[in-house]
């Protein structure tokens, strides 16, 4: 219900029915003035929120004031980081509960920067605007984009400052997801709790984002197979958007099979297999063509986790799970198969559509191409003359081959425009666009070129006249992205 005193809180805490390994009762620290500086009215609407009412309530945003039934806790969980495992937890982040949607649905309400909890690790517990901003932003341009993620509710100022490399204005996140637990939980769990710790948080995670395989003759060989499932689906996405991740460790793989974590990330520009932007991954592990395979890896350790409940011998539960793990790449593969079909207006499968896919993406890295570019410019057919990809004598022999194809299908040559234009965006948050409108923001305090990225981003598959500005090659200069902590 939505009162004066209440714009629509319905909380739940079903995560503290686990044991209690499994988080710490923390509050946020109290921050000196709290301003909101980005807010989100369509996903307050989708959680049963009041927007108007919570515009008034900066406090909430910042953990100056907590929601009513609040009960914020600190989750612990571990992680491989670059390969090296560790002892992790929410360093800097408090759950405030779960948000029970109209639906019925359960989203966590996570507090990121509002201060130290017993898993900070000598950390001050906060974040810098900057970070908060960004995360927020492409957050919100991965679910234009169609991608499944967690979601920014606001952004609020703290009135205080953080220390990192400078002195920097500091800032709280108010992020959204289907839930917060991660390969690390079940790592954790299996590390240093009991099997009956593992089986509650097993079953937990079932019930909230499984819970058709409930009954299933051997639920936990069924929930590897699902969260696998989730995942190739959606590094696939991550692939025929150019998305890079830039750190991929286990405690950033959410069960739920959304993107979360925004940390070094950015978009690809020049399509390079080999691209990298941040500045801590030196050995190109988490690299834009080693994804698909550090995911694969990502889920061998998420099955060692769960070896134990899917039999109690585990050396029979080993081959099963291996056989989960070996077909991941086929299952990333088919589904960026399906979606590189998709992006080409390809509709009637043939084995030879992957060869002609990858002469394309061959041809693109030899000219050093735009990867968005590119396919929008196949979409609407318009192609820069001075383009050395346009141009070459080989794309052109392609590009006669793929119309010839897309003549012979059994939907029509305009029905196949249509449909890439459904999965080809004509905008991407590009990174000089980015760290523009975050500069203007952090630096000049002027929020507008953010507010119309954003506004662009909204629906970057629309083609409109407004997004011809953002849908330019960016320059040739180097760049580099920095985690936020």
């Amino acid at each position: 219900m939505i009162t004066d005193q209440n714009p629509g809180w319905h909380l739940r805490h079903k995560y503290q029915d686990l044991p209690d390994i499994f988080y710490s009762s923390v509050g946020p620290t109290e921050v000196a003035q709290s301003k909101i500086v980005l807010f989100n009215e369509t996903l307050a609407e989708e959680l049963g929120l009041d927007d108007t009412l919570l515009r008034q309530l900066p406090d909430i945003f910042t953990g100056n004031q907590l929601p009513d039934e609040s009960k914020p806790i600190a989750q612990a969980y571990a992680g491989h980081q670059f390969a090296s495992f560790t002892m992790l937890g929410d360093g800097r982040a408090v759950l405030l509960g779960e948000q029970q949607a109209d639906d019925g649905r359960l989203y966590d309400i996570q507090l990121k920067g509002a201060g130290r909890t017993p898993y900070s690790r000598g950390g001050d517990g906060r974040a810098a605007l900057g970070p908060m901003l960004r995360e927020y932003l492409i957050s919100e341009s991965m679910h234009g984009l169609g991608v499944p993620t967690s979601r920014g509710l606001a952004v609020a100022t703290t009135g205080e400052k953080v220390y990192r490399e400078e002195v920097l204005p500091g800032a709280v996140l108010t992020r959204v997801a289907d839930s917060h637990i991660r390969v690390g939980t079940f790592q954790y769990a299996r590390q240093w709790g009991s099997k009956q710790d593992l089986q509650a948080l097993a079953d937990y995670t079932i019930d909230r984002h499984y819970p058709e395989i409930a009954e299933d003759e051997n639920k936990y060989l069924s929930f590897l197979h699902k969260v696998a499932e989730r995942q190739a689906a959606l590094i696939a996405k991550w692939q025929l958007v150019g998305f890079i991740h830039g750190v991929m460790n286990t405690d950033n793989v959410a069960i739920s099979g959304q993107t979360i974590d925004y940390g070094p990330c950015a978009f690809m520009d020049r399509y390079d297999r080999q691209t990298v932007f941040s500045s801590i991954d030196l050995e190109r592990r988490y690299a834009y063509g080693n994804q698909p395979e550090i995911g694969a890896w990502n889920m061998a350790r998420f099955a060692e986790s769960l070896l134990i409940l899917i039999d109690e011998e585990e050396e029979k539960a080993l081959p099963q799970a291996k056989e989960v793990i070996q077909n991941y790449l086929s299952l990333v593969e088919s589904y960026w198969l399906d979606g590189m079909r998709a992006k080409l207006g390809i509709v009637d499968k043939t084995d030879e559509d992957k060869v002609l896919i990858e002469r394309l993406l061959n041809l693109m890295e030899q000219h050093r191409a735009d990867f968005t570019n590119t396919f929008r410019a196949l979409t609407l057919l318009q192609f820069d003359p001075a383009s050395r990809l346009f141009q070459a004598k080989a794309f052109q022999t392609w590009f006669q081959e793929w119309q010839s194809k897309l003549a012979l299908q059994s939907m029509t040559v305009t029905e196949a425009y249509q449909l890439m234009k459904q999965h080809n965006p004509s905008v991407i948050p590009r990174n000089y666009l980015v760290e523009k409108v975050l500069d203007e923001a952090v630096s000049n305090n002027d929020y507008q070129p953010l507010y119309d990225l954003l506004a662009v981003m909204q629906n970057p598959y629309a083609y409109t006249e407004m997004q011809e500005a953002y849908a330019a090659d960016p320059p040739d200069e180097a760049y580099q992205t920095f985690c936020g902590t």
